[in-house]
């Protein structure tokens, strides 16, 4: 399943190496000498947790659906295409993600989707007839729960927390 979901993430423009350079924009002001490496470690062991895996291809199913049409539900699709802002609904799934770990995974996911660094931008920039409603912000819980990760094992960040 790992290596299905790193297909499907690469196959919509999401490279494991985008996700850590997130993951590196969260707490490089946290880890002193923190290099990508360790942040793309952190991404690959989120990415390996199955509750993980079944939130990307539920994610990326949703957006494909929408984008070919293939939608029964057409108020559904228009909400997807347009990434209506009171749909809500891509956040929540995201959230799944970070509750698995904890409330700094959930409060960097808050901060990522405020400010859209790197990838997750790029995904944000609702191009005609493409849909990423779902997946940019899978993308930023994946980083946002790979950054709690990397800080519950920062012995820095639990002195200053």
């Amino acid at each position: 399943m790992y290596m299905k979901c790193v297909g499907l993430l690469e196959k919509r423009g999401v490279r494991r190496e985008d996700i850590a350079e997130c993951v590196l924009f969260l707490q490089k002001q946290y880890i002193e000498d923190l290099h990508v490496t360790q942040c793309l470690k952190m991404v690959d062991d989120v990415l390996h947790k199955r509750e993980v895996q079944h939130a990307i291809i539920t994610a990326i199913e949703l957006d494909r659906s929408a984008e070919q049409g293939s939608m029964i539900d057409q108020d559904l699709r228009r909400l997807l295409m347009q990434d209506a802002p009171l749909y809500g609904i891509d956040e929540v799934l995201a959230y799944g993600i970070c509750h698995l770990y904890g409330s700094i995974a959930i409060t960097n996911f808050g901060y990522i989707d405020k400010v859209k660094p790197g990838i997750i931008g790029k995904l944000n920039t609702h191009q005609e007839g493409v849909c990423h409603t779902f997946l940019d912000d899978i993308v930023g819980a994946i980083a946002a729960a790979a950054a709690g990760k990397l800080a519950h094992g920062n012995s820095r960040s639990e002195q200053e927390g």
